[in-house]
């Protein structure tokens, strides 16, 4: 099996949560869109709402996850994986870890504020009882392109 079979249903789901970004995008949210996959069904979606809820901590890996644990009726995502757009921040990385998510597959890095490889490490901290197996870089591409579109139409709008 060549690396390319091996990502291939990585960069699928992502490809779903890249179309929960754009969801974000078109109502004028930051466009980070994510998945919790489960058996290779997704169990879970959301896309960044902080806006619109004009909530803090409605972030697409929390409105994903609040999602999956309501379809599977439980509050351990064991067996799953979270797909999102943008590296997790550290309240974010905090609910992975609390979800006991098994996997997490990130696309763009986010050097001010990521916590899963960038700033900080919280999915694998070994300091915590539960450790999460972190793959980056899957479409980080289309991820960065989203998001660099996203803030020159606004840095445009607001000048």
């Amino acid at each position: 099996m060549t690396l390319s079979q091996l990502l291939e249903p990585d960069r699928r789901f992502m490809k779903s949560a890249l179309r929960q970004a754009e969801q974000a995008r078109d109502k004028g949210e930051v466009p980070v869109g994510a998945v919790v996959v489960r058996d290779q069904q997704i169990v879970g979606r959301g896309h960044n709402l902080v806006e619109s809820l004009r909530d803090p901590t409605a972030h697409a890996e929390m409105i994903a996850i609040t999602a999956a644990c309501e379809t599977l009726q439980s509050k351990v995502l064991k067996a799953c994986t979270l797909y999102v757009t943008l590296e997790p921040c550290p309240m974010c990385a905090g609910a992975i870890v609390l979800a006991r998510l098994d996997r997490l597959c990130y696309g763009a890095m986010d050097a001010k504020a990521g916590a899963a490889s960038s700033l900080y490490n919280i999915p694998q901290d070994e300091r915590l009882n539960h450790q999460v197996e972190v793959v980056s870089g899957v479409e980080a591409e289309q991820a960065e392109h989203l998001l660099r579109d996203f803030f020159q139409q606004l840095r445009r709008a607001s000048s």
